[in-house]
């Protein structure tokens, strides 16, 4: 992977994985581990439009209930509105480089490093990031700005992984190998030093 601390954040885009009201049908929205979530996500899009780089939003779609197509809940959740620039991708794999326009567009634009937000932490997000990174892009993993839900073990029923292990694994199996873990703040001091 490259080193975001030796890319230029002036080369970067931001990922919005799967805000996505598809989530809300679930019982499992109630057990959702981040309450910050839009607030930390709308600052991040707030900064990269100010810094006049690239925000790409996606869905999800496959045939769980709200992720089809025809869904009235397959659409971004009520606090995103993408400008008429800003693409919104769809996507039926996990990472958001396989079945969209994803990389043609980031070369068009320059781009060689992303800022990673979005739903699920452990399943889009990540998976995601190791693709770019693979791809040689810097990855910037913003865990406060994704979202996640325990994950029932499908071989002992009544058994659990919470959140805070999902996290704790996300980010160590990331770390260094993958992306760069940062934090709302430090990515938006960033994107307020370049110079233009």
């Amino acid at each position: 992977m490259l080193d975001p601390e030796k890319v230029l954040v002036s080369q970067s885009a931001l990922l919005v994985i799967d805000a996505q009201d598809s989530f809300k049908v679930s019982p499992r929205w109630n057990r959702r581990d981040n309450h910050s979530f839009e607030k930390n996500v709308s600052a991040l899009i707030e900064a990269y439009r100010s810094a006049h780089l690239p925000v790409v939003f996606f869905l999800h779609t496959d045939r769980d209930e709200g992720f089809e197509r025809g869904s009235s809940h397959f659409k971004l959740m009520d606090f995103i509105k993408p400008r008429q620039d800003e693409p919104v991708m769809v996507k039926n794999t996990r990472n958001c480089f396989t079945s969209t326009t994803l990389q043609p567009y980031l070369i068009e634009k320059g781009v060689r490093r992303v800022g990673i937000t979005g739903i699920q932490m452990e399943q889009c997000c990540e998976t995601t990031a190791r693709v770019a990174a693979d791809l040689g892009y810097a990855v910037d993993f913003v865990t406060e700005a994704t979202m996640t839900f325990p994950i029932p073990n499908w071989d002992k029923p009544g058994e659990e992984l919470g959140v805070d292990a999902i996290r704790e694994r996300t980010e160590y199996a990331l770390r260094r190998r993958f992306a760069r873990i940062t934090t709302v703040d430090r990515l938006t001091n960033e994107l307020k030093n370049i110079q233009r």
